[in-house]
């Protein structure tokens, strides 16, 4: 029994040695190349093994993440058109309410005159043709021959209405002759439209000096408009020998292409002078 105690106590002080010595030799760092050959293969082994897994798995959920991001990605779609439309729609609104409070403001500061506001919802389809649309007639007290103006200037006038709409003449019409009068050159003459939209001026006389940008206004003679409306602006002046009357370009102050709004002067009355003039 005693020799039996005696070899497991040596036993155990072996082992104890052995311990103490690969806990030194490992402290000291001279297993670390042993350990190295021995972990590495098992490294690598768990290294492939974690990307087959990775692979595996985004191979199975990658078509249900593909599909919600393509829902995601609608939905976001979606909402940026409707704030698009609500930014445009926003974007008419203010634009409507500009011209709106323009015109009141040029009804506010001509206030010699009664006027009914109304949109334009019609353009004539010929081009030989300069005609507008407008969404007031007849019950709202619109007649023909009343002249259309906005904030910036003349349009033309009333040339047929109907109950709820009323058809305006531009001035850019081939058949518009309306009498103006040069504000700087103080001097009466005629502006009248063409087939292609143009403006000119007519009936100048050749000894009267005409400069561009001279202001054109309404001059009232005639009996179709109410005087001092703004017109255009001269762009350029022709002489020519032998003739009576000398020519010009008119730059009208109204955009007709950009036309939404109009102001209907209701209190005017035409009058027609044809069968006094010989």
């Amino acid at each position: 029994m005693k020799s039996l105690f005696n070899k497991i106590s040596i036993q155990s002080i072996v082992i104890g040695l052995i311990v103490v010595g690969l806990v030194v030799l490992s402290i000291s760092g001279f297993l670390t190349p042993l350990f190295n050959v021995g972990l590495n293969p098992l490294i690598s082994s768990q290294s492939w093994l974690s990307v087959r897994y990775l692979s595996f798995k985004e191979f199975f959920t990658s078509p249900k993440d593909m599909a919600t991001l393509r829902e995601s990605n609608a939905q976001l779609e979606n909402e940026v058109s409707q704030l698009q439309s609500q930014i445009i729609q926003l974007q008419e609104n203010l634009s409507e309410a500009q011209i709106l409070y323009a015109l009141l403001d040029f009804a506010r500061t001509n206030p010699q005159h009664e006027y009914v506001a109304a949109t334009v919802i019609g353009r004539e389809i010929s081009p030989f043709l300069q005609y507008v649309i407008i969404d007031k007639g007849s019950s709202h007290g619109i007649r023909h021959g009343m002249p259309v103006v906005t904030q910036q200037g003349l349009v033309g006038r009333v040339d047929a209405v109907l109950a709820n709409a009323s058809r305006i003449q531009l001035i850019t019409d081939a058949n518009s002759v309306v009498n103006v009068r040069l504000q700087s050159a103080k001097v009466e003459a005629q502006i009248i439209g063409s087939l292609t939209g143009e403006v000119s001026l007519q009936m100048v006389p050749q000894d009267i000096t005409v400069e561009p940008g001279d202001v054109i206004l309404t001059s009232g003679l005639g009996g179709n408009y109410p005087p001092n409306i703004f017109v255009g602006q001269v762009v350029s002046m022709q002489k020519l020998e032998n003739a009576l009357f000398q020519t010009g370009n008119v730059q009208a102050i109204v955009d007709f292409t950009t036309l939404n709004a109009v102001l209907v002067i209701t209190n005017f009355q035409s009058v027609d002078i044809t069968p006094l003039i010989p």
